[in-house]
């Protein structure tokens, strides 16, 4: 496992935030029900940084930001090569799978909705992607975060070898 350089987000022009979801829960109390939300919040530059975060709260407004807030504490590096990511990988989490492949351009991204708005916020345009397993969506980001964080940079992987890019991919 590396051990990954932490990401400044004040450092990023960071893009609008994406909700993913937004869950409400209710908790039974004498009086009836009292109902708070969870929302999944995806943060990024498009230009391979991407972070995730999760909000709590009373209020749909106030989990966004509390999410949006989160996803800026976690923000990581992927490398984006020519629009797509430089070779397939698969990431796991809990039940949940989800297979990235590169894609010729042109492709555009081919994955479901909590992938689509990861792919969105990264910068990636042409992919492909397969949740299987648990449709979760908390699962499904996670595994797909895990996914992005084990892509290694193809220039650091031949400058580590001692060889060419064009050695790395064949």
């Amino acid at each position: 496992m590396h051990l990954k350089k932490s990401i400044n987000p004040a450092e990023l022009e960071l893009r609008d935030e994406k909700v993913v979801k937004i869950n409400r829960v209710a908790k039974v109390i004498t009086g009836g029900r009292r109902f708070r939300f969870n929302a999944i919040v995806v943060v990024g530059d498009g230009n391979g940084h991407v972070g995730v975060g999760l909000g709590k709260a009373n209020q749909v407004i106030d989990a966004i930001n509390k999410g949006r807030e989160d996803a800026k504490k976690n923000i990581i590096r992927v490398p984006v090569l020519k629009g797509t990511i430089p070779y397939e990988v698969i990431g796991r989490y809990g039940a949940a799978r989800v297979v990235l492949k590169p894609a010729s351009p042109g492709t555009g991204i081919i994955a479901g909705g909590p992938v689509r708005a990861i792919m969105e916020q990264v910068g990636v345009h042409d992919i492909l992607a397969k949740s299987i397993g648990s449709a979760n969506s908390h699962n499904v980001i996670k595994a797909t975060m895990n996914a992005l964080a084990e892509l290694e940079d193809p220039y650091m992987v031949a400058k580590r070898r001692g060889i060419t890019v064009q050695e790395v991919f064949n």
